[in-house]
């Protein structure tokens, strides 16, 4: 028997595609937990939405900004060369060197209520990007997910195609020694042989396809196409069933779906907006008050004293009883009110404010739609696992039945009882079985995965923790992943 383990083991080599993920010293291990880990912290879409988020933040703090008082520091220096007015009126408005520092303070008091609609609507957005980025993280680590066990499936189908090939090897040497034996048929050997060149194309087509959903995994990873990956995570049918179960039987009213949400605080927005248009049909009422010192010395020099008028500042020889500036700081102050009130702006504001209300209804519409969109893939989710686990049970027991099917008709032909049709035939049967069993157990595990997607809950991972991926994700890029 050992030759012919020697032939075997060299035509399975032979004929058996090199896996392109053969673990080496630089093999990334991965598992399923750090697979959605890594996805959620590099992912551009993540990162997009969280940018996002940011810019929504300052576009509140701007908002804001506009009913806080309005304070502002200037400060001048002027040097006249020459003044026309001063050599033809007076020399009084001959002032060469002027100084002039002014704190100006403006408050709007009312503007037709656009400073609270605005940042109404500005907090409106902010929350609706927020929720943006909770859906978005929700379906990745789905994604991601389904990625991975695609990826791990492929492997295991392309597993059987090799496992069935070796076999294959196996009967066509068995065969060929019963025919040198006088107990096989010519036809028996030339049918073994033909059944070997059959499998032989669909074991490469399934290492191919192995390889094209590893790409798709560093595709999705940001991982170089070149980085051998080592799936280490494998579903146990039993901890599936678990998962799916719970979910199934789960029923507790469905949480906040984050798109839902988004559209509720984007509609939010929209009819703030329609009231921030409304506002230019209405009065404003302005406050401004200035803080000002001035001075206007003689000769050329920054001033370090208050201001004052007495005689005492004239030069010598001037007029008695006259006054002269001490070339300091003289205080300047003064405050206002200014109502305005747009009486005709050549319909403009008419305008902006039918946008604002056709905005608003298109809001609106979407709304009701995201409303029906979320019940529609939440009752289709249901469904999904209703199916799935129908067709886990069903597979489980077929790919049992399969097995013990092809030992018999192994066992069979071996004593001569059975022809290699009977075998062939009972072969495909176990494969066809195992590939669709370890298809419906992946098919439940991402079912119970987008079920919970859907309802807003935390996403289910196969050792049994969860990703509350619909939370607050301020911290989705920086702070540690929340599994739970």
């Amino acid at each position: 028997m050992r030759p012919q383990l020697l032939i075997l083991a060299a035509a399975t080599i032979a004929v058996t595609p090199a896996p392109a993920f053969a673990q080496r010293a630089d093999t990334l291990r991965l598992s399923i937990e750090d697979a959605v880990t890594r996805m959620l912290r590099t992912s551009d879409e993540v990162r997009a939405a969280w940018e996002q988020v940011q810019v929504t933040d300052a576009q509140v703090a701007s908002a804001r900004a506009a009913g806080l008082p309005q304070m502002r520091l200037t400060s001048s220096y002027q040097q006249v060369i020459k003044n026309a007015r001063a050599e033809m009126v007076s020399q009084i408005f001959g002032q060469k060197y002027t100084y002039n520092t002014t704190l100006n303070t403006q408050q709007a008091i009312f503007q037709g209520g656009r400073i609270v609609s605005a940042a109404l609507a500005a907090r409106s957005t902010r929350s609706a990007v927020r929720m943006d980025l909770a859906e978005t993280r929700a379906r990745l680590t789905v994604d991601v997910q389904r990625a991975y066990l695609n990826a791990a499936y492929l492997t295991k189908i392309a597993q059987l195609q090799a496992d069935n090939l070796a076999l294959a090897n196996s009967r066509v040497t068995q065969t060929e020694q019963l025919f040198g034996a006088g107990r096989a048929a010519r036809f028996d050997v030339l049918r073994a042989r033909v059944e070997k060149a059959n499998l032989e194309p669909l074991a490469l087509q399934a290492a191919s396809d192995r390889d094209v959903a590893f790409l798709e995994v560093r595709r999705l990873l940001n991982l170089a196409v070149d980085q051998p990956v080592l799936l280490t995570t494998a579903l146990e049918p039993s901890d599936v069933k678990a998962i799916a179960d719970k979910a199934a039987a789960d029923a507790e009213p469905d949480a906040p779906r984050a798109s839902v949400r988004s559209a509720e605080f984007a509609a939010r927005a929209r009819r703030a907006g329609v009231r921030v248009a409304r506002a230019d049909l209405l009065p404003q009422l302005n406050f401004s008050f200035n803080l000002g010192y001035l001075a206007l010395p003689t000769l050329n020099g920054f001033p370090l004293r208050m201001g004052n008028v007495s005689a005492a500042a004239c030069p010598p020889g001037s007029t008695a009883g006259k006054t002269c500036q001490n070339n300091g700081w003289f205080p300047d102050r003064n405050f206002s009110f200014v109502f305005s009130w747009n009486v005709f702006d050549g319909l403009r504001a008419k305008g902006n404010l039918d946008l604002a209300q056709a905005q608003a209804k298109i809001a609106e519409i979407t709304l009701r739609q995201a409303r029906e969109t979320a019940a529609l893939e939440t009752s289709r989710a249901r469904n999904e696992l209703a199916r799935a686990l129908a067709a886990f049970g069903a597979r489980r027991e077929n790919s049992a039945q399969a097995d013990e099917a092809f030992q018999l008709a192994t066992m069979r032909y071996q004593r001569g009882l059975s022809t290699q049709l009977e075998v062939s035939d009972a072969q495909y049967q176990l494969l066809t079985a195992r590939s669709t069993e370890a298809k419906a157990t992946f098919d439940l595990y991402l079912a119970a995965a987008d079920l919970a997607r859907v309802r807003g809950r935390d996403i289910p991972l196969p050792n049994g923790s969860t990703i509350p991926v619909h939370t607050d994700a301020r911290n989705a890029l920086t702070g540690p992943l929340p599994i739970r």
